[in-house]
This record gives structure tokens, sequence and C-alpha cells, in this order.
């Protein structure tokens, strides 16, 4: 090629390769495939029982190993898992109104960061009373709760997702689990 025919292809490159009016894409979000519902009784082994997801796998508590009825549902596939810490009422101080205000307390340490935090308090099919949380804002939590029977029972979940991503990304994610969460409040009996 000579150098004419050179400067006639880098001309029209020139002229017909940028196009003046480029506008970057917007910021996507990842898709979210969120699986089938499906239920299955929870292992012996505690002192309650209750219904949780099939896509959630069940893991010991590695934050205190000498809690062996503290358990994680650990959702693999939607990065999430419900931390559910158990306490049996009136052993080692553990009276009721000492473990509510715990979980409160830990509920409102969010406040910092939450934009609203709604409560409502409930009464599960068993008859247990309890209080579910539901956290707005860039916080760790997104949903909490506790059930208990008010004389030797008790059970507190909180969701936690291990990702950086805000959580509004994460909103259907929350909402999928936060539908387990409620069926495994209204599932759940305490075995003493």
């Amino acid at each position: 090629m000579s150098i004419k025919s050179n400067k006639f292809i880098f001309i029209l490159f020139l002229l017909f390769g940028c196009e003046g009016d480029y506008l970057p894409k917007p910021l996507g979000y990842n898709r979210i495939d969120l699986p089938e519902r499906a239920f299955i009784d929870l292992e012996e082994g505690k002192p309650y029982t209750f219904q949780h997801s099939v896509h959630a796998l069940i893991e010991a508590d590695s934050f205190n190993l000498a809690e062996t009825a503290w358990i994680n549902l650990n959702y693999q596939s939607l990065g999430g898992k419900v931390h559910l810490t158990y306490l049996e009422l009136d052993t080692k101080g553990k009276d009721i109104k000492t473990v509510v205000n715990d979980a409160i307390n830990l509920t409102a340490k969010h406040q910092i960061k939450a934009y609203g935090i709604e409560e409502s308090i409930m009464m599960t099919p068993k008859g247990y009373t309890g209080v579910a949380a539901e956290l707005s804002g860039e916080v760790p939590t997104q949903f909490q709760f506790f059930v208990t029977d008010s004389t030797k029972n008790f059970l507190r979940g909180a969701l936690y997702f291990n990702t950086a991503m805000k959580n509004d990304s994460l909103a259907p994610v929350i909402e999928y689990i936060k539908v387990d969460m409620a069926h495994l409040i209204n599932t759940l009996e305490f075995k003493n």
C-alpha cells in the first residue's frame, strides 16, 4: 500500500470511526435468580425445632463454640446468613427481662446507620411472643427477630450478608430470606 492509500484509510477512520454523541452505559446490577421455595424440618439435637429452607445449610455458629444450640442458616448461593442464638431462661442470670433488653439494644446499635427501624410484635401459631425488626439503610443486618415462651426459652435471629453490595441491590434476596424467616418463626417449637 502506498502512503496515499494509508492517508485515505486514516481519514476514513477519523470521519466514520467516532461518533460525537457517545453516552456511557449506566451501571448495571447483577442478575439474581432466586430458588424455588421448599422447606424441611430441622434435624434433632437442639432444644427447638422449626422448618427451614432446603437452600440453607445448617452450620454450627463459630462465634461461640460452647453454645451448641447456636446455629447459622447459610444461604451460600445468595450470600446471606441467618445467625440464630438460643438461650435457656432462668440460668446464669438469663431472665426474660435481661435477654429482651439485650436483644432490643443489639437492634438499637444500628440506629447510627439505619434510616429507620420498624418493629412489630407478633404471636406465633404455638402461642409464643416475639418481636421482628426491619432495618432500612446501609446497615449490616436488615432483619432481626426474637421469639420466646417467656418462661424457659429464647431464640434470636439476625440476617447478615457477606458482601459490600448496597442493600437496595440486595432487596430481592432480603425479601426472599425474610419470607423464609417468617416461615421459621411460624413453625418454631421449643422442646422443653
